[in-house]
């Protein structure tokens, strides 16, 4: 063995390095479980439109009153279903952030 090549500390900190990168994996997949099961909602034209999307950005459902369709036309309703989305998959994404920014910190990078 050569000089001054010694396995044993290198190996013991790649090793805890690799627990610590396991543990954060779990982690991550823990919390992308729950992203799964949160929801968020959003609105649009003082609530005539509403979009619910899961933390992982599924849309779960999107609910239009049925008092605005006696009044809107087509261009307004689209406008509005996009303006509502968008806004749920901001909301998504900031629920994302919120749960799986702290876990970002702790890579050992």
């Amino acid at each position: 063995m050569a000089k001054g090549f010694n396995r044993g500390p290198a190996m013991g900190g790649q090793g805890g390095m690799m627990q610590q990168i396991q543990k954060l994996q779990k982690q991550m997949e823990e919390a992308q479980a729950k992203l799964a099961e949160e929801t968020v909602s959003a609105t649009a034209g003082g609530g005539a439109i509403k979009v619910t999307m899961t933390g992982d950005q599924k849309c779960k459902s999107v609910e239009i009153s049925p008092e605005f369709l006696k009044d809107a036309d087509a261009e307004m309703l689209q406008d509005m279903i996009l303006s509502a989305v968008n806004m749920a998959l901001d909301e998504s994404r900031a629920l994302q952030e919120k749960m799986m920014g702290p876990l970002a910190g702790g890579l050992p990078f």
